[in-house]
């Protein structure tokens, strides 16, 4: 009984998806919620995240800064993009 307790409190308590990617756009989001190629992006405060996708990295960037246009930052699983690889992605900005 303690157990499935126990397993039930871990259950409703564990996150739906884990944050992978983490923008941070250059100007505020017109909205707190939008879908970017297969990945659905939650804006807060200054940033906006989402879980694991199927796509590349970059592919990824490209497809958020198409939506928000350009970012100050983009990380994946908790590691930046390059300055360089940041400006690649950049420039596909609306």
């Amino acid at each position: 009984m303690l157990k499935s307790a126990l397993l039930a409190l871990a259950l409703v308590s564990a996150p739906a998806a884990a944050t992978h990617y983490r923008a941070e756009p250059a100007s505020a989001p017109a909205t707190d919620k939008f879908v970017a190629r297969d990945t659905v992006w939650t804006c807060g405060e200054g940033a906006c995240e989402a879980g694991q996708s199927n796509s590349r990295p970059q592919v990824v960037c490209t497809a958020v800064v198409r939506k928000l246009g350009a970012l100050r930052a983009f990380t994946v699983a908790g590691e930046p993009l390059s300055a360089e690889e940041l400006d690649r992605c950049n420039a596909r900005a609306r």
